[in-house]
């Protein structure tokens, strides 16, 4: 099989979550593997990534260039098809960046690409097997394709376990003078931080999540009784957000607040990849949803088939009485 690579995000000097579940999808591919990690940017915070990247990869290609400070998916783009061999596989995390970065890559490298992959089935000789989900994770399909020439693989995020064995003993090179033209048509301006609401759930160990499931807004005091009742938060899926029951603030997914709790609870939360693209650290979550088929059931360690406007009082009775 061709070399498999690995782009890494991160923030503030931490790789995102997916660093590891990417490996973990690597090895799937091709369980005897050297997988390369690519990380990009530059100063000191990606030097403190790329090293730690090191004891999970065989291999990590560094790229300190000042064009690379923000990651703009059109410059790494470019930065990748001057520097990756015609028949790689590269994997990328599917989040709001790498659904912007891959599929031009594989355009460029003319190379397959597969969206939003859930899992992987294996590889015979050169056609790769893949599950994804479709209608919101109401069907999985089975989706074959041909990576003999290279192919670019959006892994969902926490679809595959992390592997943190960290045992790669990997080196670290820099490759900034190999990067190329990086010339581009979209520009970096300036990030806009989001408004701080009235509580921060990013820093809350404990969630109780609500979606549509809670059907009116009057409802949603259900669910802040249960969070009284546990020392907890109160956050939700964007459909309360776009119905103004809750600030924006509140809102955990991909478009939202990214949360790494130690318990999520998600209360009629039909569970799309962009609200659960939003939970990080792997979280201990109780799903609650009378739609036995939502795939908030497939992620979830504890699920509970039942209305949460008859379930979430009886269970705040029953805290409260403890």
């Amino acid at each position: 099989m061709a070399d498999i690579y690995a782009y890494i995000t991160y923030k503030g000097g931490v790789a995102d979550d997916s660093s590891l579940e990417l490996i973990a999808a690597a090895k799937k591919l091709d369980a005897g593997a050297a997988v390369t990690a690519i990380v990009t940017g530059s100063g000191a915070d990606l030097d403190k990534v790329a090293d730690d990247m090191a004891a999970s990869y065989a291999k990590v290609l560094k790229f300190n260039l000042d064009a690379l400070a923000y990651p703009n998916a059109e410059v790494v783009r470019n930065l990748m098809v001057n520097v990756l061999p015609a028949d790689a596989i590269v994997l990328v995390s599917h989040d709001t960046f790498g659904m912007d970065l891959g599929p031009g890559l594989s355009i460029k490298l003319e190379s397959t690409f597969i969206a939003d992959v859930v899992d992987i089935e294996g590889v015979d000789g050169g056609s790769l097997k893949v599950i994804r989900q479709e209608y919101s994770g109401m069907v999985s399909t089975h989706v074959t394709g041909d990576i003999s020439t290279g192919a670019v693989i959006n892994i969902r995020p926490g679809a595959f376990a992390p592997d943190e064995s960290k045992s790669a003993g990997g080196s670290v090179e820099d490759k900034s003078a190999d990067a190329g033209d990086l010339t581009a048509q979209r520009t970096f301006l300036e990030i806009v931080e989001a408004e701080v609401g009235d509580v921060d759930i990013t820093k809350s160990d404990v969630l109780v999540s609500v979606g549509r499931g809670i059907e009116d807004e009057e409802n949603i005091e259900i669910a802040e009784e249960l969070a009284k009742a546990m020392g907890a938060v109160v956050s939700c899926s964007r459909p309360i957000v776009d119905a103004k029951w809750l600030e924006k603030s509140r809102q955990v997914g991909t478009s939202g607040q990214t949360v790494k709790p130690k318990v999520y609870m998600a209360c009629g939360i039909s569970g799309s990849f962009q609200h659960l693209g939003g939970i990080k650290g792997s979280p201990f979550i109780v799903a609650i949803n009378k739609n036995v088929k939502a795939p908030i059931f497939q992620v979830a360690d504890v699920g509970i088939e039942v209305d949460i406007l008859e379930f979430l009082p009886e269970l705040t009775d029953a805290i409260n009485e403890l």
